[in-house]
């Protein structure tokens, strides 16, 4: 018998000691491992929240995009829009119903149901309060019956789509 096994023979207690001492440590290691499956799982699902923010916020930014191009191109537009508006005011009256000028007011249709299409409208602030974000004074009236601050005149039309204004309405306003 070697001097290990009298050893355990004469003191049982401290035998049974040391293999208590063992599952403590493995259920402490487990104990550990599960905490730190814990961690990797939180980890993961913060990390997979934020990839759908992610996701969600590139898909806005992207139809904001697309959106922004759009009205800006139907913005560049709007002086071409203008040109067919005064020459449709002043057509002489022996060319009326002719049919080149019929195709040239189906163009003009054209581009006004292309503006209705993406929701433009126009301003027309004629009588409103004079609203910098929206109007652009070219001039001022003095003697105006208008309200100060009004506007009296509308030189040209302003376009807007929502919020955004793609061109202000430049007016005269009352002094």
């Amino acid at each position: 018998m070697s001097a290990e096994d009298k050893a355990q023979v004469a003191n049982p207690e401290a035998v049974a000691d040391q293999t208590n001492v063992q599952p403590d440590a493995s259920q402490q290691q487990l104990a550990e491992a599960k905490a730190e499956a814990q961690r990797y799982m939180e980890g993961w699902q913060r990390e997979r929240a934020d990839f759908a923010n992610y996701k969600r916020r590139i898909e806005r930014e992207t139809k904001d995009a697309s959106a922004n191009a759009t009205l800006n191109l139907l913005g560049s537009l709007l002086p071409i829009i203008d040109d067919f508006e005064l020459a449709m005011g002043s057509i002489p009256q022996e060319l009326q119903g002719n049919s080149w000028l019929n195709g040239v007011q189906l163009v003009q249709r054209k581009f006004q149901k292309l503006l209705d299409d993406n929701n433009i409208t126009v301003i027309n602030p004629l009588g409103e309060a004079f609203d910098p974000s929206r109007h652009e004074a070219i001039a001022t009236d003095e003697n105006s019956d208008q309200e100060s601050g009004h506007v009296t005149a509308t030189l040209q039309k302003g376009y807007i789509s929502g919020d955004k204004v793609l061109r202000p309405a430049r007016v005269r306003v009352a002094k």
